[in-house]
């Protein structure tokens, strides 16, 4: 009869432990969740942009035919992010994360030059088509970096999580990762140059 009570008290303990274990795995899947949800609107706004660009070097190239390296330039950033294969995995990936940030790093940078370019042409600066393609192309880097910066909250709450004492334990036993964050790119303290 003496075994009942020490019996109870460990049967308590487990159950205990079975269901912190479990409120800490369904928290880091949910953190996990709002990751994955933040980076999809990344995405989203990303994929915005390029559908963007298009039309936006369209309308540059009726005006500035002599700009063709620039608008080139444009299109092959604009392609090469386009041929990219993204997928969630890509959060766990670091080498993979900094390729993708690289080339949309290279877009935006074609895409400011293609803008400077237009400041060469009067007629296309009042085009209808044009202001309206650049105010969108404004809202988007701006979505671009207000989303990027929704992710890195996100990311940061996870990987805090899943390093912390003791919920780290049930992270390594989860097999949950680290996820990315986006960085500034070499040389982004400076302004930069447009040159023609």
């Amino acid at each position: 009869m003496k075994r009942y009570p020490v019996l109870v008290i460990g049967l308590v303990i487990v159950g205990i432990l079975v269901l912190w274990y479990i409120g800490t795995q369904n928290s880091l899947v949910t953190a996990e969740e709002n990751v994955n949800a933040a980076w999809s609107q990344v995405q989203n706004v990303y994929q915005r942009r390029a559908d963007l660009v298009p039309n936006l070097v369209e309308t540059v190239k009726g005006y500035a035919r002599q700009e063709e390296r620039v608008l080139t330039e444009v299109t092959e950033m604009r392609a090469k992010v386009g041929s990219m294969t993204v997928s969630k995995e890509i959060l766990d990936d670091p080498e993979a994360f900094k390729r993708f940030e690289e080339a949309q790093t290279k877009l935006g940078g074609a895409l400011s030059r293609l803008l400077a370019v237009a400041e060469n042409y009067p007629d296309l600066k009042s085009n209808q088509n044009f202001l309206a393609l650049q105010s969108q192309l404004e809202g988007t880097e701006n979505r671009i970096a207000v989303e990027r910066r929704r992710f890195i909250q996100a990311a940061q709450e996870y990987n805090t999580k899943i390093r912390r004492v003791p919920t780290s334990i049930v992270a390594s036993v989860g097999g949950f990762k680290p996820k990315a964050y986006f960085t500034a790119t070499e040389g982004a303290e400076r302004a930069p140059e447009v040159k023609f």
